[in-house]
């Protein structure tokens, strides 16, 4: 009962929201790049808001299921199919013993994501499910899935109310160009004002150096006052290094926990996933906000969340009219 591997795809991951309470002792938090594609997959499914998923990464796995489940599919278009049809994104998905979901690069985005109503069977590590690759801990046997991986599941779930109601607007990150907001500092005061001009006024491009770690920007030289070293720090999700050489560098889900290099600014969380769905030589733009800002910012991003579930939880058009024709039916023999 669960899904075999048949393909891996470039770089597919069991992913959650992290290991979280272990950074002073040196363990990344790791966990999902894109937080709200993983929020979304899950809340289609009334899945916990932590359990666990696949993401993959450029190019997506085939698999093969061993027993009946649904899934949801979010994230880039990676052109999913099932059994060689195509198969919808967004949207509770019934997938049946034997069934082959492909996917295949991405058509937009860069990662994605499967959730599953019958949860995978990995085991939780310090408080988490999700894979470390660093660290080698946590997920399938601590590393990237490979062909021919079984993973099992815990549970059987194959009915969801509300069925043809699961379904949400796809998210289609097709844009090349982008702008994320931030919050400036820690150490914004060691540029000087036409550093920070330059951050937030010029175009970056994403490089191919981009990975769960972090992604390297080119652009315009960022000017520091008196160099750029510090005596290492702690480093949040979406954090903005600049080095000696002046380019900014984003840093992500598998960040170091600690860096010595300043941190002009703070990518606010609900546009990280906006930076991740990017592909080489997209185009960043950066505007400064302030923390309330970006504080209310994500309350409305949950606002968001509610009325998402508020949506696949009230019947959907074609089931009203079923009933209504059912109720005018009965009338009609009563």
């Amino acid at each position: 009962m669960g899904i075999r591997v048949l393909k891996a795809g470039m770089l597919t991951t069991v992913q959650d929201l992290g290991r979280n309470g272990y950074q002073s002792q040196g363990f990344s938090v790791a966990g999902v790049m894109d937080v709200r594609s993983f929020k979304i997959a899950n809340l289609l499914l009334d899945n916990p808001e932590n359990e666990a998923v696949l993401e993959f990464t450029l190019i997506g796995p085939t698999l093969q299921f061993t027993s009946d489940t649904i899934i949801a599919i979010t994230g880039g278009d990676f052109q999913p199919t099932v059994n060689g049809e195509p198969a919808p994104m967004y949207t509770a998905l019934y997938m049946k013993r034997g069934d082959i979901l492909k996917f295949g690069s991405a058509r937009t985005g860069s990662r994605g994501y499967i959730a599953f109503s019958s949860y995978l069977d990995i085991p939780v590590v310090m408080g988490s499910r999700c894979t470390n690759l660093k660290s080698k801990i946590g997920g399938y046997k601590g590393r990237k899935l490979k062909d021919e991986d079984y993973i099992g599941f815990r549970i059987k779930r194959r009915y969801l109310p509300y069925f043809l109601s699961r379904k949400l607007d796809l998210d289609e990150f097709d844009e090349e160009e982008v702008t994320l907001r931030v919050v400036m500092g820690p150490q914004d005061d060691m540029f000087t004002k036409q550093g920070i001009h330059t951050l937030l006024s010029e175009t970056y491009t994403v490089t191919s150096d981009f990975d769960r770690m972090g992604c390297r920007l080119e652009g315009p030289f960022i000017a520091s006052k008196n160099g750029s070293d510090i005596i290492s720090d702690g480093i949040a999700f979406g954090s903005i290094q600049v080095p000696a050489h002046g380019k900014p560098i984003v840093l992500l889900a598998d960040r170091q926990t600690t860096g010595g290099y300043a941190k002009i600014a703070t990518v606010a969380s609900v546009d990280i996933p906006k930076l991740v769905q990017r592909k080489t030589d997209h185009k960043i733009r950066f505007q400064a906000i302030t923390v309330e800002e970006a504080q209310k910012l994500y309350l409305e991003e949950e606002e968001q969340y509610v009325a998402m579930r508020s949506q696949i939880h009230t019947p959907c058009k074609e089931v009203l009219d079923c009933r209504l024709v059912a109720k005018r039916i009965s009338k009609l023999f009563a």
